[in-house]
């Protein structure tokens, strides 16, 4: 079949080459429709996705906002030479290893996050799935374990870079694609706050369309940056590569591909919150693995801090409208596929992962999943390196937010079917008050007061540790 092509250059950064893709569980149609083109105009939900990533845009009107600004830049070049010396999982040098294959996204089945599952039931689960290819990613071959799996990540990965794949091009010139105009409404979502586009080109010197910049706008790191480190390694498809060649290409060429928010850490959450549904057991290790995806992001040189949070944001923030099957997330139309009832579609898909993996794992799920000799068996590594992501030691811009706790329940109550999804022992109100008690530092560049704002405060690692502590008997009566 021959591929699909949008006509613009949407989509670039969440898969980077032109794919030919097999499902087993999603046609091949679907999928790319899916995957490649976006809607033609803004929907509600959509607007609202905008508005929330859209704070960083006025961040030059305040001496607080400019200050964010200028360490958004050293803090992302300090990352990405090293000497921040922030936490990682994997000495600093094997670290950017994992940067480098985790630049080839496997958005079909999540089978390149699925190591957050750890030794036993990664390995099930990646047996299970599968993801080859003949030529370096240009066709691919990604098996998912049943139907119900691939409709459940193909949806939700789709609804989320729909607002990506939007932001990027809105953030970086003011249209949806480098060229299509934008509604009215959504254009009055800069003037309303006084923002505008091309905010990091402007800031770091290189605004769009100049000399070594982005020509639509929101030129990234290695663009900007003084000093970009190089390093040379195998990819994920174990072929010989550098950094430089998934940013200047040829493996992806991300010169004219604007910066915020990051797609690359998008879906690096959603999947890695999806398989955190479907096996809770695993649920703090798997929003670990999604920070490290999106810190890897940084070490590439492919993007800022900023770019990372808003894409933790965005992502966390739609799954949990998903959950939530609120209208215009669920019951829409997205390629081939309608999902009507989200929470009902994750139900079916555990049943089939939970078997998968149990009859590969040869035990039980929750067995398997203290079976764990890879990176994220170090609780305290953990600890150290998820802390050290939830703001990238950036400062307040919002002061009024600094030093509150936000109740996650009045601003955002949906949140908790993050947690009820995975532990239905809880109840919301009781899911939302761990969220609560367990978020983040305030006043960050997202966190203006909005319920968006309350996602890009939402400590997820720790509250999942708080609520799997909190129902022993429930683990053990189902057999977890």
């Amino acid at each position: 079949m021959e591929a699909l092509h949008c006509p613009s250059a949407i989509g670039r950064d969440y898969f980077p080459r032109k794919s030919s893709i097999r499902l087993r569980g999603l046609s091949l149609l679907a999928f790319l429709a899916l995957s490649i083109c976006p809607a033609a105009a803004q929907t509600q939900v959509e607007l609202v996705a905008l508005k929330g990533l859209a704070p960083v845009t006025a961040l030059e009107k305040t001496e607080t906002g400019k200050a964010a600004l200028a360490a958004n830049l050293a803090v992302t070049g300090a990352i990405q030479d090293g000497t921040s010396h922030q936490p990682t999982l994997l000495p600093f040098p094997d670290q950017q290893q994992q940067a480098l294959r985790d630049a080839f996204i496997t958005g079909e089945n999540a089978y390149g996050l699925a190591d957050g599952l750890g030794s036993a039931l990664g390995a099930a689960y990646q047996a299970a799935t599968g993801y080859s290819s003949a030529d370096d990613g240009k066709t691919t071959i990604a098996p998912n374990i049943s139907p119900a799996v691939a409709q459940l990540i193909a949806y939700a990965n789709a609804t989320s870079r729909a607002d990506s794949n939007l932001g990027k091009y809105f953030f970086a010139n003011g249209t949806s694609d480098g060229k299509a105009a934008v509604s009215a409404a959504t254009l009055a979502i800069l003037t309303e706050i006084g923002g505008t586009p091309d905010m990091f080109g402007r800031a770091y010197g290189r605004p769009a369309g100049g000399p070594g910049a982005d020509r639509f706008g929101n030129s990234r790191p290695f663009q900007t940056l003084p000093h970009l480190l190089t390093f040379e390694g195998a990819d994920f498809f174990g072929v010989a590569s550098s950094n430089v060649a998934w940013l200047r290409g040829p493996a992806q060429n991300l010169t004219n591909s604007p910066s915020y928010p990051s797609g690359h850490t998008t879906y690096g959450y959603m999947e890695s919150l999806l398989l955190a549904l479907l096996v809770p057991e695993r649920y703090p290790q798997m929003v670990v693995r999604a920070a490290e995806y999106g810190s890897n992001r940084i070490t590439m040189g492919a993007h800022y801090a900023m770019d990372v949070l808003g894409g933790r944001a965005l992502a966390t923030y739609d799954l949990a409208q998903l959950l939530a099957n609120k209208p215009g997330y669920v019951g829409v139309q997205r390629g081939a596929l309608v999902i009507a009832d989200f929470r009902k579609a994750l139900t079916d898909a555990r049943a089939d992962v939970t078997k998968a993996l149990e009859d590969r794992c040869g035990k039980t799920i929750a067995t398997c999943a203290m079976d764990d000799r890879s990176r994220f068996a170090d609780a305290e590594r953990n600890d150290a390196f998820h802390a050290s992501t939830q703001t990238y030691g950036l400062p307040v811009v919002f002061a009024a937010n600094a030093g509150q706790t936000e109740d996650v329940a009045t601003l955002a109550p949906e949140a908790g079917y993050l947690l009820t999804a995975a532990f239905p022992y809880l109840t919301l109100d009781q899911a939302n008050a761990i969220l609560t008690s367990t978020q983040g530092l305030g006043g960050g560049f997202l966190d203006n007061g909005s319920a968006f704002g309350v996602y890009s405060r939402l400590d997820l690692y720790r509250a999942s540790q708080q609520a799997i502590a909190a129902a022993p008997s429930w683990q053990s009566s189902h057999g977890r």
